[in-house]
This record gives structure tokens, sequence and C-alpha cells, in this order.
């Protein structure tokens, strides 16, 4: 049976890590609050409205359903920005293209919402009929497993026989929690024991790297599968 690949979004595929941590800061001060970015880096790879609301936590600030949703905002807001920044991570376009190629079926979850997401897809080239799940289409993003069953759902891949890869440690505990293997990646800014600890089988610099070492994952080409 094949093996699929469920890759994160952001710091996974593309540059963007800092440019949201940077976004979220300037959408915590907006609203008055000081807060400093290596904190707000820890939940990178959360839902937008699960970031906001750990964030507002860590300071003791009063967590409302308003508070969140305008948080929400002034980060999308702000990122939009910062967009010209991003870039996709050196090899990403061509893993997903060598994928795409061998009949490697793969698909990306990514807890942001489609339309704050549809511009890293068209950076990196991603068709439009691609097996893409956003916030949008589940009910509970990252940690939470959710994205990541959806995903192996579209592409008809029972979920065991999936490979999540990932920058966060949310990315590798919803892995974990959807019974999937965990590839980790460092281009998101977490320490490789900090991705081990959360559930990585291998950690790998970045899609270039990864791409080098596919066979390391128990990823064939169809010609390959025998």
């Amino acid at each position: 049976m094949s093996t699929a690949l469920l890759f994160d979004l952001d710091g996974t595929l593309v540059d963007s890590v800092y440019q949201h941590v940077l976004a979220w800061r300037e959408a915590l001060e907006r609203a008055g609050i000081s807060l400093a970015v290596w904190r707000i880096h820890r939940r990178i790879g959360m839902s937008g409205g699960l970031l906001a609301n750990a964030l507002l936590r860590e300071v003791g600030h009063p967590v409302t359903a308003e508070q969140t949703r305008r948080l929400r905002q002034y980060h999308t807001e702000a990122y939009a920005r910062l967009l010209g920044q991003v870039r996709p991570l050196p090899g990403a376009r061509e893993l997903l293209d060598q994928l795409t190629r061998t009949n490697v079926p793969w698909a990306i979850a990514t807890s942001g919402w489609f339309d704050s997401a549809r511009p890293a897809l068209d950076l990196l080239g991603v068709a439009a009929d691609a097996a893409v799940i956003t916030r949008d289409q589940v009910a509970h993003a990252k940690p939470d497993p959710d994205l990541f069953l959806a995903a192996a759902d579209r592409l008809g891949v029972p979920i065991e026989n999936s490979v999540v890869v990932g920058d966060s440690v949310w990315d590798l505990l919803a892995a974990r929690r959807a019974r999937a293997l965990g590839v980790g990646l460092l281009s998101g800014g977490y320490g490789e024991d900090e991705l081990i600890d959360a559930g990585a089988y291998r950690v790998y610099q970045d899609p270039a790297d990864l791409l080098r070492h596919l066979d390391e994952v128990g990823v064939r080409a169809e010609h390959e599968k025998r």
C-alpha cells in the first residue's frame, strides 16, 4: 500500500515562521499587550485561536471569544503586509514535484485559514486541485489530529500508512495522536531534541534534506515497490 506524505505548510514548506511571529507581536501590541517574540515563537504551529488564547493566558489577560477573534484579525492584517518577505524553503518545490512525478500521494494540512494559506500555496506552485486541508475544513486544529486525519482521508490512504512532516512540536503531537509516523524539520526554529521528544522518527534540516533521504521514511516510487 502507498505511503502518503502529509505536510504542514508554514515553516515546513515555506519560510514564514518569523513573519508570523512578528505579525502576532504587532497584533498583541495593537491590543495593548507586550510579549517577547521568543514566547510567541513557542506557540507557532497551533491554530490561530488556540495560539491567541495561550498568549493571552501567558500574560494573565482575560480570555474572551471577542478578544481572540480580534487578535486573529489583527494578525491576519499584519501578516498580509509581510507576505512579500515569504519564500519557499530550500527544496520545497522540488520535493513536491518529485513526489508527484513518482506517484507518491501527498497533501498539505495547515492550521491556517484558506485565505491566509493561499499566497504560500501559490509560491509553491500548488495546483488548485491538490489535496489541501485548512483550518476552515476541520473542527479542531493542531495539536488535535483532525487536519492530518482529513488529509489522509482526502488521499484515500489510511493514516497509519502516512508520514506527517512538520517543523513544530504541535505538528508532531498531532501526528502522534493521529497514529501517523512523524518526521521533523529544523526549518521552523525548533531544536532537534524538542522534535524528537514530541514524537519525530527522523529529523532533517529542511525539505531539500528530506528529499535526499526519502528512502529513510519508507517512501518509494511506484517502480521501486517490489
